[in-house]
């Protein structure tokens, strides 16, 4: 294992960003009948906030439990709750969500394929 010196640590912390992150979960209404249609929809909305930089990091959970996602915004927590307070699936008691004040490193980032 590499070592790692407290001189680097300390560089390397002052070069994290603030970040916000999000976790899904399922609502009130999450099996109505036209959820379905709701969450393809969902995704639709988050493969545009990527595009337009809004949102670096998705990540669907698969373990049949209450969450549904984790997803890392490059926006400030305000702007979240905002983008959030306006986004159909929440409004409609679909999805419930928690919002995260996080820092990490520009360039992180999950490996390639």
């Amino acid at each position: 294992m590499t070592t790692i010196t407290d001189e680097f640590m300390k560089q390397m912390l002052s070069m994290t960003k603030n970040f916000t992150a999000t976790i899904l979960k399922k609502g009130k209404y999450h099996n109505r009948p036209d959820a379905k249609r709701m969450i393809w929809e969902h995704g639709r909305r988050n493969f545009s906030i990527c595009e337009d930089g809004l949102l670096s990091i998705i990540c669907p959970v698969n373990d049949k439990s209450e969450i549904e996602g984790i997803r890392i915004f490059n926006v400030i927590v305000e702007r979240t709750k905002q983008f959030m307070d306006e986004y159909p699936g929440a409004k409609e008691g679909i999805f419930e969500h928690e919002i995260h004040p996080i820092r990490s490193f520009p360039g992180d980032c999950l490996p390639r394929f």
